[in-house]
């Protein structure tokens, strides 16, 4: 089916995941009439958003034929007949996954594991989300497929690199979309689009077919505007396989929404780690991670100022991350193709490599002990996602890869030591700058502590009430002649 026989848009689905897995199992609503209604809605904002790299208009209209009739004979899975979206860093078969890249890749003979679990869940596959080359940027714009909007500003950036999924998310074209996250690629686009984004426990959701992802910093995870459709999505997908590298102890995360926390001791921290390079916390970004705690502390908590010792968590993420950078730049068809900054990324990770590498994961456990002694005195720590609001598309399209780092880092400098760790966290929408943009909180706590932050960003869901607002309908380019 092409886009040009698709429905008019409809309006956004005001449904969660949960809410549109309930109205498939009670007879409200077919699969097709939702995923047709999906289709729709990528096919008109498209020109626009620019949320999706791969659109499955046939395939998924056969997937919501085949769920309708396992619903007909009376089968219940989780999401039977739900449509989401997954993001271009995992294998769906029949499409090629590009990463962000240009060239022509290859359709993929296989799903990756967290996209199988996806369709034993009975989930509905629209499509593949936009994605920076590689993942590398907490923007999402690149030659190979344009610019991906903020739904709250189409002047701004949804963020990255998960920008495609937050934005399809944000503007209602799906309920409920995966990302990933190497150094806040979920946390980051979920603060700066006004949604739920969990960064699970390294491990919790099979990186298959790779025993693990850019040097087991990277992890999968959902991006969704309520804590339960995040944590329904998690469960769905976590799990393992014989291969994984990371394989963690199961934990449920959705049966804790709902669950009072408790009274928790919640650390306050404001002060980034240290890096080599200029960053400062925006007034608007501090008032607001400053007004969580004020709300938490409202809700019985004990809060306190206090800060992980962090210590050169930063001298360990750069090899990593380069190093995946190389591996995954390796399978692009034309490497000349590549962004600049992509190449030389790839460059330091070879120079990075062996023995450097190796002395970079070997610090990660003295790093857990150092950072993980302020969970002797606190449940949780509540830190700015990001230092700033979203920045304009183009900010820095044209910059060198240094200058693309330091600003980066500006931007973004407090997602990424729990990806050096393999902690979890959460992103909670934090309230909005005086002109509408969107800004994050994040949850933090140690190992296999999903369930504890769910619970707490559901309390605090309950008492914020964020998910009533959503940013403006998208328009819709007019018609040519």
């Amino acid at each position: 089916m092409s886009t040009d026989a698709l429905p008019k848009a409809e309006p956004r689905e005001s449904r969660g995941l949960a809410g549109q897995a309930a109205a498939l199992a009670a007879g409200e609503v077919s699969a097709r009439e939702l995923t047709e209604r999906a289709l729709a809605r990528i096919a008109a904002t498209q020109p626009t958003l620019n949320a999706f790299r791969r659109v499955r208009e046939e395939a998924a209209l056969a997937e919501a034929d085949a769920a309708d009739r396992q619903l007909a004979r009376g089968e219940r899975l989780p999401l039977l007949g739900v449509p989401v979206a997954v993001k271009d860093d995992v294998d769906v078969t029949g499409e090629p996954t590009a990463f962000g890249c240009p060239g022509d890749f290859p359709p993929k003979e296989a799903d990756s594991e967290c996209v199988r679990r996806l369709r034993a869940a009975g989930a509905v596959v629209v499509g593949k989300t936009n994605s920076p080359e590689l993942g590398q940027w907490p923007f999402t714009e690149g030659p190979a497929f344009g610019e991906t909007r903020n739904p709250w500003s189409l002047e701004h950036t949804p963020g990255g690199s998960s920008g495609g999924s937050a934005a399809a998310v944000a503007a209602g074209l799906v309920a409920a979309a995966l990302g990933s996250d190497g150094a806040g690629s979920i946390r980051i686009p979920a603060a700066w689009s006004h949604l739920v984004g969990i960064k699970p426990q390294r491990g919790r959701i099979s990186t298959w077919p790779e025993p693990e992802a850019f040097k087991g910093i990277t992890v999968f995870g959902p991006l969704a505007r309520m804590v339960e459709d995040a944590a329904l999505l998690l469960d769905v997908v976590s799990g393992n396989v014989d291969g994984d590298l990371h394989r963690p102890a199961p934990v449920e995360v959705r049966s804790a929404v709902g669950r009072d926390p408790g009274r928790l001791r919640i650390a306050l921290s404001l002060r980034p780690p240290w890096t080599a390079t200029r960053k400062s916390l925006d007034p608007a970004v501090r008032t607001a991670v400053t007004g969580i705690a004020e709300r938490l502390a409202a809700l019985g908590h004990e809060v306190e100022e206090a800060d992980p010792g962090y210590g050169p968590i930063g001298l360990t993420f750069v090899p990593r991350a380069t190093a995946g950078i190389r591996e995954w730049s390796l399978r692009a068809p034309d490497a000349a193709l590549l962004d600049a900054r992509t190449r030389g990324a790839a460059r330091s990770g070879r120079l990075l490599g062996g023995q450097v590498l190796r002395a970079a994961r070997a610090a990660e456990a003295p790093l857990r002990r150092r950072v993980g002694r302020i969970f002797r005195r606190f449940d949780v720590v509540l830190a700015p996602t990001t230092a700033t609001p979203p920045p304009r598309i183009g900010d820095l399209a044209g910059l060198s890869g240094w200058q693309t780092d330091r600003t980066m880092i500006a931007h973004c400098p407090y997602a990424w030591p729990w990806n050096v760790l393999g902690w979890p966290g959460v992103n909670v929408p934090a309230g909005f700058t005086g002109t509408g943009l969107p800004l994050g909180a994040q949850l933090l706590g140690p190992a296999d502590s999903e369930p504890l932050l769910v619970q707490l960003a559901a309390q605090l869901e309950a008492d914020q009430r964020w998910f009533e607002h959503r940013p403006p309908e998208t328009p819709v380019p007019a018609a040519g002649p």
